[in-house]
């Protein structure tokens, strides 16, 4: 779906956590960063691709990885979900879906014969310098953590 490929430059962003504080992709420079896009607090795909995120997040960081996910929930909502799953990391709260579209994960999709608009779940890993290195398109909800660390060895 997306028109960013490996090895472009990272679309730089402002947006709002789930604490409504100000995150941009700036403040994560000299960072690997795992940028998770998804469609939905709380259904049962986001939910287990978090969760393997989150139960993973210490391999993950000692790999030199942030994570951080972004869905169009608003802060509320990510606030409850971080709760309720005591997700270690932040999640992008992009109700004006300006960081989803930056990154062309917005789109035409189809469940169960309807068509319709939303998030196309795709994970991009951005290197110190702000470049992509790796983009998944095919994520596997509940082996992410795994997908992303064996495309590094």
């Amino acid at each position: 779906m997306t028109n960013l490929k490996e090895g472009d430059k990272a679309p730089t962003f402002k947006a709002f956590n789930e604490n409504e504080e100000p995150v941009s992709l700036a403040d994560f420079a000299g960072k690997k960063v795992i940028l998770y896009f998804y469609p939905k607090d709380m259904t049962p795909g986001c939910t287990a691709e978090s969760c393997n995120l989150g139960e993973n997040y210490s391999e993950l960081q000692k790999k030199g990885f942030v994570v951080l996910g972004v869905s169009p929930d608003p802060a509320k909502r990510h606030l409850k979900f971080i709760d309720k799953y005591s997700l270690p990391f932040s999640l992008i709260a992009d109700e004006e879906k300006e960081v989803i579209k930056a990154y062309g994960v917005w789109g035409p999709k189809k469940f169960m014969g309807k068509e319709y608009d939303g998030v196309h779940r795709t994970t991009f890993v951005i290197d110190e310098a702000g470049t992509i290195e790796k983009i998944f398109t095919k994520v596997k909800t509940k082996d992410h953590s795994n997908q992303i660390l064996e495309s590094y060895n």
